[in-house]
């Protein structure tokens, strides 16, 4: 089994989202190791990327702070081997296209394997292009996880039908980042996936507290958080791991109790 379906095994999965080197990769691996001892699910690692399309203000500036840090994609493939001599938890890269091209689908994808990623979400793959690595991803065991949007409509039977490890349903038109209120008619669009396919789904975009975090978890199989995360390391800094780790614990803590 692929660490990605036992994310989902004991019922509603909590899964936090962190780039990878901001404000530096030693810092990045006691986050995560804290986030996975705090109830963490799974833990989503993005790789810095200088045109972050899908990302809102926080995480694109937490970009170019890791950026400036000297991250680069093998620095964060060292970085998830080192973790994996230290936790079993399910872990996926967010990405992007160019990224990964640029280092070599091929390569990137077998590097990810060979390092202990389980997972690959890349927000601005097109369902109707995913070929172009969803078949070097089941060559090497690695979920290419697929995105529902809220105008997906009828496209969602067929993503759905496609899906792998879980989905990610986006619960907001825009970008990435903290929202008072989703008002995305999530459980229609789990109910379709559902009918689809019978596969997990976890909602994320836009949620940052425990109340929220809840409301859609109960609406699906989990919910996932990273703008929240982000603000807390933006001021924190390499002081962040605790303050992560505390609010990862609330917010897990709110899914688990469903």
């Amino acid at each position: 089994m692929n660490r990605v379906e036992r994310a989902f095994e004991n019922g509603k999965a909590f899964i936090p989202f962190v780039t990878a080197g901001d404000p530096d990769l030693e810092t990045t691996e006691a986050i995560i190791l804290a986030m996975a001892e705090a109830g963490a699910d799974l833990i989503e690692i993005g790789i810095p990327f200088s045109d972050p399309i899908a990302e809102g203000i926080v995480i694109q500036e937490a970009d170019v702070r890791a950026l400036k840090s000297g991250t680069t994609t093998d620095r964060v493939f060292d970085m998830v081997r080192s973790l994996r001599d230290k936790t079993d938890i399910p872990l996926a890269f967010m990405t992007y296209i160019n990224p990964i091209f640029v280092y070599g689908c091929e390569r990137f994808i077998k590097t990810s394997k060979e390092c202990g990623i389980d997972a690959i979400i890349v927000p601005d793959l097109p369902f109707e292009e995913k070929e172009e690595i969803s078949d070097i991803c089941k060559k090497h065991d690695i979920r290419l996880i697929s995105l529902v949007a809220p105008t997906s409509h009828e496209r969602i039977s067929d993503i759905a039908r496609d899906a792998e490890g879980f989905v990610y349903v986006v619960s907001s038109l825009g970008v990435t980042g903290v929202r008072s209120e989703i008002k995305t008619d999530i459980a229609e669009m789990v109910s379709l996936i559902k009918q689809a396919k019978d596969i997990p789904c976890a909602v994320g975009f836009g949620i940052s507290t425990p109340e929220q975090a809840a409301k859609m978890a109960s609406l699906s199989d989990g919910a996932i958080v990273g703008s929240a995360v982000e603000r807390i390391i933006e001021k924190y800094g390499r002081n962040s791991v605790q303050p992560v780790a505390d609010y990862v614990r609330k917010m897990a803590d709110a899914v688990h109790s469903l």
